[in-house]
């Protein structure tokens, strides 16, 4: 199986574990960028705190859920929005206004909508959780 895309695969493998209840999962390979939106999403409350673990193979994630998480994925094209264009992507991938988020890269690093639109920052759609 070939995985080409380790923040795609990072989230996949957190939405299919969320849905069982489990508590607690590794996932391998990860990226500085899967690191990045572990972050973003652990502040917003989706998931727990994540540890490190060096193998010969590459870093693995041990990532504790919480079980906050009805749905989450990767925007693939992945798309360049305008600081003006995020609502029409949150009627698109949210299920309702104010509830869950999108991030985005930007040129300032990687944030969620919120925090862009506040910045006046465009970028390009990573992913959306609610």
């Amino acid at each position: 199986m070939a995985l080409n895309d380790p923040l795609a695969n990072a989230l996949s493998k957190i939405l299919n574990n969320e849905r069982v209840s489990k508590k607690e999962i590794d996932i391998f390979p990860t990226s500085k960028l899967v690191k990045k939106v572990l972050d973003i999403m652990n502040s917003n409350n989706y998931v727990g705190k994540y540890s490190l673990t060096k193998e010969n193979r590459g870093d693995i994630l041990k990532l504790e859920l919480i079980g906050k998480i009805n749905k989450c994925g990767v925007i693939k094209p992945r798309f360049s929005i305008k600081k003006e264009g995020y609502e029409k992507f949150e009627k698109r991938f949210l299920p309702a206004q104010g509830f869950g988020i999108l991030i985005v890269s930007t040129t300032k690093g990687i944030m969620t909508n919120e925090e862009a639109k506040k910045k006046n920052l465009g970028g390009k759609l990573l992913v959306y959780v609610y």
